[in-house]
């Protein structure tokens, strides 16, 4: 098992660079987000000390262009290209499994629909460059420190502890996108109703407006807070000379309550801690592009009955 080599490297260096490039991926990020929030956060998807996305990121990475490798120019030009793909991948497939957005660009210059964006590209190049150069060459020394029977030990273990924390992390992660996707769906409705009633034109700033709502996952006094919220809502949203519809947004921000009070009872030391190492989990990205589908799906709907009646007047004349 240990010789089944891929793109000619055997698979016990593939799972040692894997684990190693893991940790250093994690110290990387742990301490950069931990002194620019200025407090200490795991910033990993496991609760171990392991970025996965940095190991499985740094391994395939060298392995489709270690042939490159000696060409500076079309390396990094490789590096750009392989680690966006896998960036954008990443972020697709862990918000279709936690319906969810991890990480979000929309703010950055000639970002791709909130996922990847030109600056993270360019940073993946020089990023691979020193990989190849600098990385690649500590990695092969730190493997060779050990024998090959007490590296194959401590990979056992350490692939058993992570597939357990893997688990552990996915199954938190899942009832945790669950909990947001109600309060997203409970949002985007307020929204989409205050926006189509025209109670208020900018959907964008109250849904900024909403986001509160999220912000303190907070188990005491959350009912007390929230309609305190709810009262500040309505006083923001000019509803003079639209009393009917007054009933129909208490109704929706009252779901909006129920959806927080709900998910914030149900909210455990790991939910807190994949907050804190994300927090664009705690934002109102998820409602927007909530909207964005329902968007699309009303103009798909529209074009099919535009069609539609196009139709039955051809047919008529």
């Amino acid at each position: 098992m240990w010789d089944f080599q891929i793109l000619g490297v055997d698979l016990y260096h593939i799972l040692s660079w894997l684990y190693l490039y893991s940790f250093l991926g994690w110290l990387w990020e742990s301490c950069y987000v931990s002194v620019k929030e200025k407090k200490i956060i795991n910033r990993g998807f496991v609760t171990g000390p392991l970025c996965t996305i940095y190991g499985v990121g740094a391994v395939g990475v060298y392995l489709i262009l270690r042939p490159l490798e000696d060409r500076l120019i079309i390396l990094y030009l490789g590096g750009v290209l392989v680690a966006t793909v896998l960036e954008y991948v990443t972020a697709l497939l862990m918000e279709t499994l936690f319906h969810t957005s991890w990480w979000d660009y929309s703010s950055k210059p000639y970002n791709f629909q909130g996922r990847i964006c030109l600056g993270s590209s360019i940073a993946w190049g020089f990023f691979t460059v020193i990989m190849f150069k600098v990385f690649q060459p500590f990695a092969e020394w730190v493997v060779n420190l050990f024998s090959v029977p007490t590296g194959h030990a401590m990979i056992i273990i350490i692939t058993v502890l992570y597939v357990v924390d893997f688990s552990f992390s996915t199954l938190t992660a899942m009832k945790l996108g669950q909990k947001l996707g109600g309060l997203e769906r409970a949002m985007g409705e307020l929204v989409e109703y205050v926006q189509n009633t025209r109670i208020y034109s900018s959907a964008g700033e109250l849904v900024e407006r909403l986001e509160p709502y999220r912000q303190s996952f907070n188990k005491q006094n959350v009912k007390e807070k929230m309609d305190q919220y709810q009262a500040g809502i309505l006083k923001f949203l000019n509803l003079e000379g639209k009393e009917e519809s007054l009933g129909e947004i208490k109704n929706k921000l009252s779901a909006v309550r129920d959806q927080y009070v709900k998910m914030a009872s149900g909210i455990n030391w790991n939910d807190r801690r994949l907050f804190r190492a994300y927090p664009n989990l705690s934002k109102a990205t998820g409602t927007k592009r909530w909207m964005k589908k329902k968007s699309k799906k009303r103009n798909a709907k529209k074009c099919v009955n535009d069609k539609s009646k196009m139709k039955d007047r051809s047919k008529k004349e």
